[in-house]
């Protein structure tokens, strides 16, 4: 069973790549199945943005800003609020998919040690400042996440591979098609 967690800057393009390398390994036959540690941020996202009353139109909108106060609260109140769940649901998919390849698309750095634990190898994906600015922007991100804020800290451990996704989507596919491959072989 192969177990991979992406990570990078907001808008380098780990989403995108978890879709491709989803898309690219079932037409091989190989079911993925795809994770995100910050689910909870997520669907505390959506109940603040409803009880502001401006529910949130599309599930792929984010306001970075909140999501790091999120995240930095959360894991005060509970050091193990995301990781926490996210051990049950990888436990669960290693006993019901056996055979799955576990793609994590969302990985920080609070929760690198747990993921790395659990066997994960890491993807690092890259994508120079401007690009990744508009990436966000043509997403409809609501707020732009603070880069500095310590969710968005470095990881201090080596990736397993580096994708560089700065250039075009169809480069980038390539790239990650070469990550497909190695995980079929």
């Amino acid at each position: 069973m192969h177990k991979i967690a992406l990570y990078g800057l907001p808008g380098a393009g780990k989403s995108t790549a978890a879709r491709v390398l989803t898309e690219d390994l079932a037409s091989e036959g190989i079911k993925v199945a795809r994770f995100r540690l910050a689910e909870p941020l997520y669907q505390a996202q959506r109940v603040i943005y409803a009880l502001a009353d401006r529910p949130l139109a599309d599930e792929g909108q984010q306001d970075g800003r909140l999501l790091n106060m999120l995240g930095t609260e959360m894991r005060r109140i509970n050091p193990a609020a995301l990781t926490g769940p996210f051990v049950f649901r990888v436990r669960q998919a290693e006993k019901e998919n056996s055979h799955a390849v576990l793609l994590c698309d969302d990985l920080r750095a609070p929760d690198a040690e747990t993921v790395i634990n659990l066997g994960f190898r890491l993807v690092e994906i890259s994508a120079p400042a401007a690009l990744r600015g508009a990436r966000r922007q043509a997403r409809g991100d609501l707020a732009a996440g603070d880069e500095n804020h310590p969710t968005e800290a470095p990881l201090t451990v080596e990736p397993w591979r580096r994708i560089d996704n700065a250039g075009t989507l169809t480069a980038y596919r390539e790239r990650l098609a070469r990550l497909a491959e190695e995980l079929i072989a």
